[in-house]
């Protein structure tokens, strides 16, 4: 044995009420925009204060939501796995593995149970680098016009 240990992931039914800003946790993940290398789940990116997986307190943010309503969320799209928890209706009951350290392929930011965009991440990081380059050009637009200024 070389001592390390490897054990069975744990897996939890949770059982949550929606609340007024839904199940209380964003997602990420899905066969169109995978999470975790090689690996097309739907994880929990995100935990919302005071939301109702918060108050529970089970649900962890990097855990792998298997199934909803015993639903299972194997080979769906982000935007098919964010319309079963839209229609799980008020009592929702999940099937969780949690979290274990398996390298993350995603965006840090994430939608919420109740909204997907699937290219968000990068969409923002291209729309951040747009205005550095729009700001950028438009200071050394106001460098060139200074030195071309005749005098006053």
């Amino acid at each position: 044995m070389n001592g390390s240990a490897h054990s069975a992931p744990t897996v939890l039914d949770i059982k949550l009420k929606r609340g007024p800003a839904g199940l209380g946790f964003n997602i990420v993940g899905g066969v169109d925009q995978q999470y975790v290398m090689n690996d097309t789940g739907i994880y929990v990116a995100k935990i919302k204060e005071n939301g109702a997986a918060a108050q529970d307190g089970r649900l962890q943010e990097g855990d792998k939501i298997l199934a909803i309503n015993g639903r299972k969320l194997e080979n769906l799209s982000h935007s098919a796995a964010v319309e079963l928890f839209r229609s799980a209706g008020e009592d929702v009951q999940l099937s969780v593995q949690q979290r274990s350290s398996l390298p993350q392929n995603g965006p840090a930011s994430s939608r919420s149970d109740g909204e997907s965009s699937p290219a968000l991440g990068t969409w923002t990081l291209f729309t951040v680098f747009t205005l550095a380059v729009a700001a950028a050009g438009f200071f050394i637009y106001k460098r060139i016009q200074l030195r071309h200024r005749g005098p006053c």
